[in-house]
Parts: structure tokens; C-alpha cells; sequence
């Protein structure tokens, strides 16, 4: 079964118009950011909202992509300018089926200082040795920060190489993930992560950060249980 005016399923319709709620009742996204879909039936495409603060998404507001992030369907009154996110992103990664860009006001410190991100608990284990750092201004120089290019979106892909997430110097951050409950997982945790830190940086003295293997370990069983918190994120969300 596929949305009337998209060539994707409605299930995905569904959790993306989620995805958008959940992420903005947590304050991950505010009026700015946004997650996007890879489609479900055609690889080299992705869905994402037209250019509308998240938490007022509707299904009627999706718009269907190519990966030079060009409209296929439907033509929108308006686009996110950094729609290059997500379609290089996805491009790149074969592997990523949904994508979430924060301005996240916890992350954004430790994309600016030689402070990495590092996982402090296990609900952040994906962050692995720490999240890789994107900065604009070492390929572009100066510029209003936001990536409104396919090849600073390429840029941005490459500094995410395999991993999860992606600082954004000046900017924010960027969470794939294979499905869209684990990117909305991955984004929220990235944020909770950021607060539980600097707090323990604040206390002084060491902070003892996750190993390699034990990100490793902590992020596997966590995949499993993506969908306990996203059932209870959806429920919240609907109810409002």
C-alpha cells in the first residue's frame, strides 16, 4: 500500500510525520532542523517535509526527493534549504534509511571546543570513540553555516564516514540510522549524552568515559530495544 501522492508506504508516511512530533516534544528539534526517510520502495530517493517548523508536520506536508535532492512529488510552496543533508547523506551511505539534523543548544559546545563527544552511558553507546566533527569553513570558508549545497553535502557526508553521528561546527549535528525509530533514538540520546557530560565535566576530577567495546556492546543490545522507547515516544505524541 503506498500514500496517494507519494511512491512510499503509509507506514513510513506514518512514522515520519511521528518522527518529526516525537523530536520536537523532546526539543530536539525546535522550529529549525529535521529528519527525513530514505523511500521504501525506490533506494535513490528519500522523504522529507516541506520547509515547516516539525513539530506542525502533517502527512500532506511530505515531498518525495531524488538524491540531488530535486522534487519528484509533490511540488512544495517551500523547501528546507539544507535539504543537501540528507540527500548526500544518503548517497553515500547505502546502509542509512533515515537521517535527523538538530540544532541541538547541548551538542553544539563540543563541536566548537577540543572537548569530544565522547559516550558517558550506555543509552549513548553509538557515539563510539567519540562523534566526528564537520566544519564548513575548512572546504568553504566563510559562510552563513548551513549546507544549501549537493557538495557541501558531500563534505558533510564524508566527515560522517561510517559513524552514527556527525557534529556540525557552529551548527548542529547530524543521527542516521538504519531505521527511523533508532535515528529519532540516536538524535535524542545524542542530546541527552551532551547534558550528562558537561555536567560531569562541571564536577571536576575524571571522567571515565565507555570503551570501544563496550559502546559496541551497549549499542547492540540497544538496537533491539528501540522500539519499547519509540511506542512510548508515539503514544505520547498522538495523545496530544
Amino acid at each position: 500500500m503506498t500514500d496517494s501522492r507519494l511512491d512510499v508506504s503509509i507506514a513510513l508516511v506514518e512514522d515520519l510525520v511521528v518522527a518529526n512530533r516525537v523530536l520536537a516534544n523532546h526539543g530536539v528539534l525546535d522550529a529549525f532542523g529535521h529528519v527525513s526517510a530514505r523511500s521504501d520502495r525506490h533506494p535513490d530517493r528519500y522523504v522529507l517535509a516541506q520547509s515547516l517548523a516539525p513539530e506542525l508536520v502533517n502527512e500532506d506536508d511530505l515531498i518525495e526527493y531524488d538524491l540531488n535532492s530535486n522534487t519528484i512529488a509533490p511540488a512544495p510552496p517551500k523547501q528546507y534549504l539544507e535539504r543537501y543533508i540528507h540527500g548526500e547523506i544518503y548517497r553515500a551511505r547505502p546502509d542509512v534509511m533515515a537521517v535527523v539534523h538538530s540544532h541541538s543548544p547541548s551538542v553544539i559546545p563540543f563541536a566548537v571546543s577540543s572537548i569530544p563527544l565522547r559516550p558517558l552511558y550506555h543509552m549513548a553507546g553509538f557515539l563510539g570513540v567519540g562523534a566526528s566533527i564537520f566544519d564548513i569553513a575548512d572546504r568553504f570558508g566563510d559562510t552563513d553555516m548551513l549546507v544549501r549545497t549537493s557538495e557541501q553535502g558531500q563534505y558533510l557526508a564524508a566527515a560522517l564516514g561510517s559513524n552514527a553521528i556527525a557534529l556540525m561546527r557552529g551548527h548542529g549535528f547530524a543521527a542516521v540510522a538504519q531505521t527511523i525509530p533508532d535515528a529519532v533514538y540516536r538524535a535524542i540520546y545524542t542530546d541527552l549524552n551532551a547534558r550528562l557530560q558537561r555536567e560531569a565535566i562541571m564536577l571536576g576530577g575524571t571522567v571515565k568515559y565507555l570503551s570501544t567495546e563496550e559502546s559496541e556492546r551497549a549499542d547492540a543490545t540497544m538496537q533491539w530495544s528501540v522500539d519499547k522507547p519509540w511506542k512510548l515516544w508515539k503514544q505520547n505524541v498522538v495523545k496530544q
